[in-house]
C-alpha cells in the first residue's frame, strides 16, 4: 500500500468518526423539557437500553411489565360541550400499561403521583421488578420516565427507545390500549 492510499484510508477513518460523533446525543444531567420528537441518547445512566430483539425477549418471557408513556392528544381549546371527541387509537405492545403524559421534562403534582401509582402496579409493589418503559422512536418522553422511575427508587429500569414504532418495523403485535384510571387530565406544570 502506497502512502497516499495509506493517507486517503484514513482520511476516510477520521471523517466516519467524527461523522458518528456528531450523532450522538448526549445524556442530560435532569429531564429533557422540549423538543421531545428529536434524537436520544444511546445510555440511560443506571438503566439498561434495549433493542428490539430484546424487548422481544422480555416480553415473550413475561420477565418484565412495559409501561408506555405517550401522551394523549391534547383536547383542543375550542370544543365546545356538543360534540363527541374521539381520540385516536393507542396501538401498543400488548399487555403494556399506558401511562400517557407521564415522561415530560416536568409534571405536576398530580401526574406524578399518577407515575409512581403506575409503576407500583405494575411492579406489584416490588422495586427489583423489571420495567420496561417506551414510547416511540426519538421520543424524549420515554427516556425521562424511565430517569424517573430509577429516581423513585426502581432498580431494575429498562428504556426501549425503538418503542412501537421498532416494534412494528419488526412486525411484532401491538393491541388497542386505554389509559390507566388516574387523574382526569394528567398535565404538566
Amino acid at each position: 500500500m502506497t502512502g497516499r492510499a495509506a493517507r486517503a484510508i484514513l482520511a476516510v477513518v477520521m471523517l466516519t468518526i467524527a461523522a458518528r460523533a456528531e450523532e450522538l446525543v448526549p445524556e442530560p444531567s435532569g429531564y429533557r423539557t422540549e423538543d421531545y420528537r428529536s434524537p436520544v441518547p444511546d445510555t440511560l445512566a443506571g438503566g439498561r437500553v434495549l433493542s428490539t430483539r430484546e424487548a422481544e425477549a422480555i416480553w415473550r418471557a413475561k420477565s418484565g411489565a412495559f409501561i408506555d408513556v405517550l401522551p394523549r392528544p391534547p383536547k383542543p381549546p375550542n370544543l365546545t360541550a356538543g360534540p363527541v371527541r374521539r381520540d385516536k387509537p393507542r396501538f401498543n405492545i400488548p399487555g403494556s400499561m399506558w401511562l400517557p403524559d407521564t415522561g415530560y421534562g416536568e409534571l405536576a403534582t398530580t401526574t406524578e403521583d399518577y407515575l409512581r401509582q403506575g409503576l407500583l402496579r405494575a411492579s406489584g409493589g416490588n422495586r427489583a421488578s423489571l420495567i420496561v418503559v417506551y414510547c416511540q422512536a426519538d421520543c424524549w418522553m420515554s427516556w425521562n420516565a424511565a430517569k424517573r422511575a430509577l429516581s423513585f427508587g426502581y432498580s431494575n429500569v429498562a428504556w426501549y427507545p425503538d418503542g412501537t414504532d421498532g416494534w412494528e418495523r419488526a412486525s411484532l403485535p401491538t393491541a388497542e390500549a386505554q389509559p390507566e384510571p388516574g387523574p382526569a387530565e394528567p398535565r404538566t406544570k
